[in-house]
């Protein structure tokens, strides 16, 4: 039938190219973004899904910025506790020169001196050991006494369902006050620093020792979480993300279509005009 009512073969050429046109701003939409699924509209199930997984990236990028602040306050205590003990030998080299009954009093009182700052030295070192307002290595009110409180513990969150890790806290400053109790004025009072001496240096040394196995249990975790954020991202960019060289070879060949599907319409628009002739 010929009419110029209907056109057939337009509205058919019509919806041919509306469906080109739908499939290239899709193509060009994944071209564009690097995405395949974009948003619901896109693709309901798997939209939610990978919000879902964009979700758990971001509590897992959470915990590891937990962890990493862990690992400066650990690692400044492990520097505060190392310059503790390095200074402890010097302590223990002046503790040595005063306990020789061969000091001349006035040899004595420089060597009680020397003690002094070496002491006021220690403490420094104690107050300067913070990180974020955390010191683990004095109790958390720096009390500089000889009485043991509450060592100042740090929990962190070690992974996204709740579990933690701790920094544990201790009491250098009990062992400078152990220190700052005594005093080399006599050979007899050196003596009876130098055992005190001993026994805080023991004290020191299982302060580093458990910080460095806090420490390295902060790295371990710390890397676990790195590879399973990866490996959790490398999921999502399964479901979301789109292959751009299918995509890009789909894009020339749509656009080689919508120019066709124009030439078709613009034909199929032109049949009508044919009917003219019939009338000369």
């Amino acid at each position: 039938m010929t009419s110029i009512l209907t056109n057939p073969s337009s509205m058919t050429a019509l919806r041919n190219f509306g469906a080109i046109q739908r499939s290239l701003s899709m193509v060009q939409n994944r071209v564009s973004t690097g995405l395949r699924v974009t948003g619901a509209v896109a693709d309901a199930s798997n939209f939610a899904i990978a919000q879902g997984v964009r979700t758990e990236i971001r509590a897992i990028d959470a915990v590891i910025k937990g962890l990493n602040n862990a690992k400066g306050i650990a690692k400044v205590g492990i520097a505060g506790a190392t310059a503790v003990s390095d200074l402890m030998a010097d302590i223990r080299k002046k503790i040595t020169e005063a306990a020789n009954p061969a000091n001349t009093a006035q040899q004595q009182q420089i060597l009680q001196n020397d003690y002094e700052e070496l002491i006021a030295q220690f403490r420094q070192i104690l107050e300067n050991s913070s990180f974020n307002g955390q010191n683990v290595i004095v109790e958390q009110a720096i009390a500089f006494n000889l009485a043991i409180g509450t060592p100042n513990n740090v929990n962190v969150l070690s992974n996204i369902n709740g579990g933690t890790l701790t920094v544990r806290g201790h009491h250098l400053d009990v062992s400078y006050a152990v220190l700052n109790n005594e005093d080399v004025s006599t050979s007899a009072n050196a003596l009876d620093a130098l055992a005190e001496w001993e026994t805080e240096m023991v004290n020191i040394g299982e302060a580093l020792g458990e910080l460095g196995a806090d420490m390295r249990a902060l790295e371990l975790q710390t890397e676990f979480l790195e590879s399973q954020r990866d490996a959790v991202e490398e999921g999502l960019g399964n479901i979301v993300d789109a292959d751009l060289a299918r995509d890009s070879a789909r894009l020339t060949s749509f656009q080689v279509q919508e120019q066709l599907a124009v030439q078709t319409l613009s034909l199929a628009n032109q049949r009508p005009q044919t009917l003219l002739g019939l009338f000369q």
